[in-house]
């Protein structure tokens, strides 16, 4: 197949259909409409829009109850057909086919010649750690929480709580949006001054990721107006705007500071085997095109529970070599609290960010204490100690070891 094929790969469940017929039918109706009907005058001209059948792997195991047998299918289709935008490429290959019976979109294989339309991540998991001074630990990222209502005493209070924890990223919880009590540019300014504060204490750099909301035609500005205010980061809710919001934003080249990418609304198109978008396409290959320079996603180990073949499937596309566009960082989110450490070392490796919400804030000693819990056991895993090990000499550690206990499997 040359360059000029984007390719996609189906699931379709059906206990009778033709699966070859079906993928022929897949191939010809989502791009020229019809083909044997045509003239010969008119297939030789229409020839380079036609999509081609890949291939066609029917599932079909003995004794199969109804509804188990399924066929993996995969369709070229020519560049020709659609201008170089991640929602050309998803209209063409699963516009209308989405609401054809029982078919997931598992995966996208874009060709070179629609990836170099995407600069992708400006900073990437290289260029994150290069602004924290990090070269090779996980990082530890913490999130606000019950932040809605609060004034910006209260909001700055917080921060620098979590700050003083020495994590290395914060960032806002995706509901606070634009309201009097913290507006974007007073939040910002409140918050980085803590963060100002937190690196005196701690000689720790810290990226603050701000929520970038409001209406898609005003993304620019409030992000400009967040970077002048101070941001060093934006996390953006990437599938409520769409993937093509976020490449605006990553391509732009006055917003320099890293986007982290947050998955709400993921499951309304991942977690059915029948229906959707593949969480490694939709949270890990298409946000990385895209422009995220981190995704988050759902753990295998907390309340809101992705499988960890799924998990770590998603992490390969963010950090696989065959993109042409720079790594970014994986964060498997919820559930998160320090003695799962181990276990999401073991799993993810050091390119990771260990992110938590209330495995930080619900700390016996409060947020600080919280955040040290977790710096103490990313370290004790480096240094190929067992956590309950490390923690007789560092009490934040035990103290979180005591209220969650330790999970290595």
């Amino acid at each position: 197949m040359n360059s000029s094929y984007s390719k996609a790969t189906y699931r379709l469940y059906d206990d009778k259909a033709d699966f070859n017929k079906k993928a022929t039918g897949i191939a010809v109706g989502l791009t020229v409409g019809s083909w044997t009907e045509l003239p010969e005058a008119a297939k030789q001209h229409m020839k380079k829009h036609l999509g081609e059948v890949v291939s066609v792997d029917v599932h079909e195991p003995d004794g199969a109850q109804p509804g188990e047998r399924y066929a993996d299918i995969t369709i070229a289709y020519p560049d020709a057909n659609f201008s170089r935008d991640i929602p050309a490429l998803l209209v063409t290959v699963f516009g209308k086919l989405s609401m054809d019976g029982r078919i997931k979109l598992l995966d996208l294989q874009p060709s070179a010649e629609f990836l170099s339309a995407f600069p992708g991540p400006k900073f990437g998991i290289e260029g994150v750690r290069g602004l924290l001074g990090v070269p090779h630990r996980p990082l530890v990222m913490s999130i606000f929480k019950s932040v809605i209502g609060h004034d910006l005493a209260g909001l700055r209070e917080q921060f620098l709580q979590q700050a003083l924890g020495g994590v290395d990223l914060i960032k806002d919880d995706e509901i606070l949006f634009e309201n009097p009590l913290t507006p974007l540019e007073k939040r910002v300014e409140a918050c980085m001054d803590a963060a100002r504060e937190a690196e005196r204490a701690t000689g720790q750099k810290l990226i603050y990721f701000a929520n970038l909301t409001g209406s898609t035609f005003k993304l620019r500005e409030n992000a400009l107006r967040a970077i002048d205010a101070g941001a060093n980061g934006l996390l953006f809710n990437v599938l409520a705007y769409g993937f093509d919001a976020l490449a605006e934003l990553a391509a732009d080249s006055a917003i320099n500071v890293p986007i982290a990418a947050h998955p709400a609304m993921a499951g309304a198109y991942y977690p059915s085997a029948h229906h959707g978008i593949a969480a490694p396409l939709l949270l890990g290959k298409l946000m990385r095109i895209a422009g995220a320079d981190l995704s988050l996603f759902p753990s295998p180990y907390g309340s809101v529970v992705m499988p960890k073949e799924e998990n770590l499937a998603v992490q390969q596309a963010l950090v696989t070599d065959e993109l042409p566009q720079k790594k970014a960082f994986p964060v498997p989110s919820a559930g998160i609290h320090p003695g799962l450490t181990p276990l999401i070392l073991s799993d993810f490796g050091t390119e990771v960010v260990v992110n938590a919400g209330g495995g930080v804030h619900g700390h016996p000693n409060g947020a600080a204490a919280g955040g040290q819990a977790f710096r103490q056991a990313v370290d004790a895993v480096l240094a190929g100690q067992s956590l309950e090990e490390y923690a007789k000499n560092n009490e934040q550690l035990r103290l979180a070891i005591e209220r969650w206990g330790v999970h290595t499997s």
